[in-house]
């Protein structure tokens, strides 16, 4: 039976551990430190940590250091060295620290659903990650030093997500329990928001089982920023970030405002995977990010009642796609630019899998993502089928663009994610050479580069999903890439490789031009049965079929261009294929993918 001593100086989180700890078996007692700022317990702390200890006989200690200041972030580091060096000296069995998931840090190269072996996408650069990493190797420093995991004890390391505490001053507890939240322009980051009573219950389900290590804490499910300002109530004020720096940093000595350092908190996505806690620890969440909100609303009296609860009642997508975002954008600016600017005809879609897992493999030139889009609208619209782009973390460095690129399903180009969409049996699209093949010269446009490491291969594979290739020629010519400059500050700002010369870029908007297109999906290559999942790891099977998919894409490319008379005009394929998109009803989306599916059969 543990004895357990609370440090939390969070009262609205401090309540639920004590009261939940209180609830289980395995718990003999449970108490709260007092705070700094009090008499001490039983008004007495004049001995500090090492005579509270003591006094309670505590063999398990809940600690949740304090920020270093009211508006910051970062964990009070000489507060836990005072707190960890009480814990070795008293010998205590168990120590459950409460960290953060901000050890993460937040970064465009943040790849989402992040499990606890992964190192900050960052690195150096967030102080925050830095900050909560130190933390932890702190806490491990002081356990080593102490043998409590050699003498029987356990150190445990829990990492949630934010806790949304009425009246909290942390950071996002006041963003969404203000009247007016500053954020910034072009970003709608995907979230995870948890409750302090789910904390509470992970607490618990540490203590009673006594497992060491390192342990995500996330809630069961995620929201964007914007849908959870709206329903808690908070309006929503887009500032630039430029101007919020400036502001924050002539408001920080006064402690009006937090810290520069959390914007980008709510400026890219990051989540966690909570995986390993269900399997360590026995942990599932009873709530949602949504629900979490909503419970935070209604206690902090914010919101009405109706719009909490339809919130909480709506599932978002893990990566920020938002299929009523493509509707729109299908009914309006993609329906114009596949129907009318580039008249895009296709064929091949009966290669296309109506249902299950599928690599989607293909090529892409002129350096803004069209090509892609064009293929995600045409799938949406003929087949009902959203294929997920892998993507350079490039593209979502900038306002605007993460938005449109995160809505329209594109994911960090990992292994990880990649295995989200598949194992979801859905449609995953690759461009395996990579964000330089975007950056071809246009002498060299219609020749495909390297294909990396083939992992496009590796995953087909160990999924045992079938590849289909396909091409576009004409996409090349919307930004024709006449002059590549190696500037060593746009490739620092932007991550790209370099700085492309168009005839309407740099010094020009980037128009693009109204070449004609043309598009078509290959014959699938199908691995089920013909090879086992174990072949991802036999370098020879994978070199073998990525030169197989290679070579067919290449030819169809060289085919297209050997029949194509005109950049802006004319067809190049047969009279009897289909040759343009099939013409949509007043109703968009909703109506075409209505009926579709009969003409699919």
């Amino acid at each position: 039976m543990a004895r357990v001593l609370v440090i939390d100086g969070r009262d609205g989180v401090a309540a639920w551990l004590v009261s939940e700890l209180r609830a289980s078996e395995e718990v003999e007692s449970c108490e709260r430190a007092p705070q700094q700022h009090e008499d001490g317990y039983a008004g007495h702390l004049s001995g500090g940590y090492d005579a509270l200890l003591e006094d309670l006989r505590a063999d398990t200690v809940v600690y949740a250091p304090p920020r270093t200041s009211r508006r910051r972030m970062s964990p009070d580091l000489e507060d836990a060295a005072a707190v960890f060096g009480a814990c070795a000296r008293a010998r205590v069995h168990r120590l459950v620290l409460i960290s953060s998931a901000m050890a993460y840090g937040a970064s465009p190269h943040n790849q989402g659903l992040a499990g606890e072996a992964r190192t900050p996408a960052c690195g150096e650069k967030t102080k925050l990650a830095r900050a909560w990493r130190e933390l932890e190797a702190l806490a491990a420093r002081y356990a080593d030093d102490a043998h409590w995991v050699g003498g029987g004890g356990a150190l445990t390391v829990l990492r949630p997500a934010p806790v949304l505490v009425p009246g909290g001053d942390d950071y996002f507890s006041s963003l969404l329990g203000c009247r007016v939240a500053f954020t910034l322009p072009g970003h709608d980051p995907t979230l995870q928001l948890l409750s302090p009573s789910d904390l509470a219950r992970a607490v618990r389900c540490a203590v009673e089982r006594d497992a060491a290590g390192v342990y995500n804490v996330a809630p069961g499910g995620v929201m964007p920023l914007r849908a959870a300002l709206r329903a808690a109530g908070a309006k929503r004020l887009p500032v630039s970030r430029v101007l919020q720096r400036i502001a924050r940093a002539a408001l920080g000595r006064t402690g009006l405002a937090h810290s520069t350092e959390q914007l980008d908190y709510v400026r890219y996505s990051w989540t966690i995977s909570g995986a390993k806690a269900r399997r360590g620890l026995g942990y599932a969440p009873r709530m949602s990010s949504a629900e979490a909100v909503a419970e935070f609303a209604k206690a902090s009296g914010r919101a009405s009642s109706l719009a909490s609860s339809s919130v909480a009642r709506r599932e978002f997508d893990d990566f920020g796609m938002d299929k009523d975002y493509i509707a729109a954008y299908g009914r309006t600016l993609f329906r114009f630019l596949h129907d009318r600017y580039w008249r895009v005809e296709y064929r091949g879609l009966e290669n296309v899998p109506r249902e299950g897992r599928a690599v989607l493999v293909g090529f892409h030139r002129g350096f803004m993502p069209w090509d892609g889009v064009m293929a995600l609208h045409l799938l949406v619209r003929e087949l009902g089928r959203y294929p997920r782009f892998l993507i350079h973390p490039g593209l979502i460095k900038f306002p605007f663009l993460f938005n449109y690129m995160t809505k329209l399903g594109g994911i960090v180009a990992c292994q990880e994610n990649a295995s989200y969409v598949l194992e979801r049996d859905e449609p995953l699209g690759i461009f395996p050479e990579g964000i330089r093949g975007a950056f071809t010269s246009y002498a060299d446009a219609y020749r495909l580069g390297k294909f990396g490491r083939d992992e496009f291969v590796r995953f087909a594979l160990r999924h045992q999903a079938p590849i289909v290739p396909f091409v576009t020629v004409g996409s090349a010519e919307t930004y024709p890439v006449l002059k590549r400059l190696e500037w060593g500050w746009w490739k620092r700002r932007t991550e790209w490789p370099c700085l492309p010369i168009t005839p309407t870029f740099p010094l020009l908007p980037p128009v693009p031009l109204p070449s004609k297109w043309h598009t078509e999906f290959l014959d699938a290559v199908a691995v089920a049965g013909r090879y086992p999942p174990e072949a991802a790891d036999h370098p020879a099977t994978v070199r073998a079929i990525s030169r197989e998919v290679r070579a067919r894409m290449q030819a169809a490319i060289d085919s297209m261009l050997a029949r194509r008379k005109s950049l802006f005009r004319g067809s190049v394929f047969d009279d009897e294929t289909e040759r343009a998109p099939k013409r949509v009803g007043e109703r968009g989306y909703e109506e075409k993918v209505g009926y579709g599916e009969g003409l699919i059969r």
